[in-house]
């Protein structure tokens, strides 16, 4: 889970005005470092054991399968009810049992059994941003409206669970759940289905038996303050869900700043809350197993998008056919459910991008044009802005000191700040400047006046400094993140620990992630017929221009951009893919055929010429080894007029010259889908870095822009 409020500049004031300190670490307002919670692989006694697609529709038969061959492996049948933890039966094929290593050798080794995977865990990682995405409850005209707001559509949230009684999961002018739905709302402690779910709220499930087996003990609910049940006690389930889909509700703040309604991206659109990660060592622990039962549940019960604010491990995430999140979010694709999922925050460092399979739409965190200037005025009578959500009195002079203490300066060690105490984060000048000041004055003293909301220019629009970055260390040929949207200080419903603070401003990818899986339920709407690769397309193509404020970022910190769903919404061309084009890419990676024939749905065989994962039909091109030169392919698809003419216009990064042909596509009523060649050349005479550039098609109304990454690799002779 990857939330904190703001931390630099602590003041504290005993009721006597004597001494108190500011603990002062210099960081940049925008360049906020986040904790990050990683996954780490546990000593595990849990193994998934993965089979493919089923191989009927029987989900009671393919159990039984699944108990006879645990059976076979441990000896009898008690062995086998015991050990076994979960059977997946629904969206695909396979089991989750305790085992020794060597009888997940043995099991392994059977011949229908594509991988066994050991249990590891995973750390679950808006008054204002709506309007900022230009999806103005008041407009007529945008995509909110012309997709009814999403109704008809299912968000399904994998997650810490749900406070279902916050008011932003009313149904208040919903219709009937839709029919197609199978899910269930499942009762546990503080939970009562026939209170709790609704016409909004249409499910609720929790899984723990993952995490239970992993530690061979009951889960104790009371210690770690948490409930067997959907109900979410952290209050990160809540918030991710409010920000997807939650309904409209008018004056909503944080003790007065942010003030707005606060609703969510598809407001009519209905949720079901899947429960995975449970409060654990101060964090939100997930483990695989139950996060792959979550997927199985979730293609079985009708969900349309599925939003996880989850992140894998780092340093070395798993390749697709070893990652529970990936494996699960394949067969969601193949279903035609979109899986949105967070980018991590384990940046700014390259190469720390999570969830990074092609099927998977992976989401950076960017800032908005919202701030919350706070003034602090030192002995000297000198007055500057630092940013806050300080909504407490007026401090009045009070004594500042500097902690010459290490620990506290690393951002490894800073803690939240507590409900109305004066947390003021400023930028290294200024606190270089306040530290001068500490250390040439006698008796310094300070003074922090409440912060205020600031909204519009000249606040810009940034990357998050925590945002995971790529390119991708598993296929550094795909790029990701593939887009940026609304991550920092988002206003959303949270867990009321304290009564009077239903809402609270929060950051990370976690909440950029559901601000995406909104407005995929929007498009869902509009295009019921679009695949995942094509609401993906869309989104990647047609984010908002570029500006002052991206010029220092490049494609691997925002993919295509930060979201634009009003051009998203008719994007003209689309780059379509299919389960034909993702088995192209698994055998680029190098899977044998028979672990790509369990993962799909028939026999499976890699050409005898291994493909090349550069003609994967993304959205966007990235060259990772460019010697001399290469070619690559890609396929459009027309959704926009049937009669429409597409001129190329290139922008080749430094260095490299791009050739697109054709040049010219043009489309009617016989021609829906079109192939191009690109051919991209370098004139660098060394190795370089990544350089970046665009291919743009354009018919005079719309803009289908691909990002374009490139680094050049000459190999040097030393004969």
């Amino acid at each position: 889970m990857h939330t904190r409020t703001m931390n630099s500049v602590r003041c504290s004031k005993s009721s006597n005005k004597t001494l108190s300190l500011v603990f002062l670490c210099l960081l940049s307002f925008l360049n906020e470092q986040h904790t990050v919670l990683t996954l780490a692989e546990a000593n595990s006694n849990v193994y998934i054991v993965y089979m493919g697609t089923r191989q009927h529709d029987d989900p009671e038969l393919l159990a039984e399968t699944h108990h006879t061959m645990l059976t076979r492996v441990l000896g009898s049948i008690e062995a086998s009810a015991e050990a076994m933890v979960y059977s997946y039966k629904h969206g695909f094929s396979g089991f989750a049992a305790k085992l020794t290593k060597a009888q997940a050798q043995a099991i392994s080794e059977l011949p229908t059994v594509l991988q066994v995977i050991p249990n590891r865990f995973h750390k679950s990682q808006t008054t204002r941003s709506w309007d900022y995405l230009q999806l103005s409850s008041y407009s007529t005209t945008n995509v909110l409206h012309k997709s009814k707001m999403g109704n008809g559509v299912i968000i399904g949230l994998i997650d810490t669970g749900i406070w279902p009684e916050s008011q932003v999961f009313r149904d208040e002018g919903l219709g009937p759940i839709p029919s197609r739905w199978r899910g269930i709302c499942e009762s546990g402690e503080l939970f009562n289905t026939r209170k709790t779910c609704n016409r909004k709220l249409i499910g609720a499930r929790y899984f723990i038996k993952g995490l239970q087996a992993e530690y061979g003990q009951p889960y104790n609910s009371t210690e770690y303050q948490e409930c067997l049940s959907p109900r979410d006690r952290s209050g990160h389930g809540t918030s991710t869900s409010s920000i997807a889909c939650g309904s409209f509700v008018a004056n909503v703040s944080y003790n007065g700043l942010g003030v707005g309604t606060v609703r969510g991206g598809a407001p009519l659109a209905r949720l079901a809350m899947y429960k995975v990660c449970w409060n654990l060592y101060g964090g939100g622990v997930c483990t695989g197993a139950d996060i792959l039962k979550a997927f199985d549940e979730a293609i079985h019960d009708g969900v349309d998008v599925l939003s996880l604010s989850i992140a894998p491990d780092l340093p070395f995430p798993d390749v697709e056919i070893h990652n529970g999140i990936s494996i699960g979010a394949f067969h969601a694709v193949a279903k035609g459910i979109t899986v949105v999922c967070a980018a991590g925050n384990a940046g700014p460092s390259a190469q720390t991008i999570q969830n990074t399979s092609p099927w998977i739409i992976t989401v950076a965190a960017s800032t908005i044009d919202r701030s919350f200037p706070t003034p602090i005025t030192l002995g000297n009578n000198w007055t500057t802005m630092g940013q806050a959500m300080f909504t407490g009195k007026d401090t009045g002079f009070i004594n500042l000191v500097y902690p010459e203490v290490p620990e506290l300066l690393s951002p490894r060690y800073l803690h939240s700040c507590d409900d109305n105490f004066p947390c003021v984060q400023v930028s290294y000048e200024i606190g270089t400047q306040i530290l001068y000041y500490i250390r040439s004055t006698r008796n310094p003293l300070v003074r922090i006046r409440p912060s205020k909301t600031h909204l519009g220019r000249p606040v810009s629009t940034n990357v998050a400094y925590f945002s995971s970055r790529g390119p991708s260390s598993i296929s550094p040929a795909i790029l990701k993140p593939d887009v940026a949207a609304p991550g920092v200080h988002i206003l959303a419903a949270v867990s009321p620990h304290n009564p009077e603070i239903a809402y609270n401003f929060q950051s990370g990818t976690s909440m950029a992630t559901p601000h995406v899986s909104g407005i995929v339920a929007l498009l869902k709407s509009l295009h019921p017929d679009w695949s995942p690769a094509a609401i993906k397309s869309a989104l990647v193509t047609t984010v908002f221009a570029e500006g002052e404020p991206m010029k220092l970022a490049d494609p691997f910190d925002y993919g295509g951009g930060i979201v634009n769903s009003n051009r998203a919404a008719d994007p003209g061309l689309v780059y379509d893919m299919g389960t034909a084009d993702y088995i192209q890419y698994l055998c680029a990676m190098g899977n044998n055929n028979s672990a790509i024939s369990q993962l799909t749905e028939h026999p499976t065989f890699c050409p005898i010429k291994q493909p090349s994962i550069l003609d994967v039909n993304l959205p966007s091109i990235t060259i990772p080894t460019l010697g001399n030169s290469t070619t690559l392919t890609r396929t459009v698809t027309n959704v926009g007029a049937v009669n429409s003419r597409y001129v190329a216009i290139i922008e080749p990064p430094r260095g490299i010259t791009i050739a697109v042909k054709p040049h010219i596509l043009i489309f009617n009523s016989m021609i829906k889908t079109i192939s191009f060649t690109v051919r991209a050349s370098s004139t660098q005479k060394v190795s370089t870095g990544y350089t970046f550039g665009s291919l743009t098609w354009t018919d005079g109304v719309h803009t289908v822009r691909s990002p374009i990454s490139v680094r050049t690799e000459i190999v040097e002779s030393y004969d």
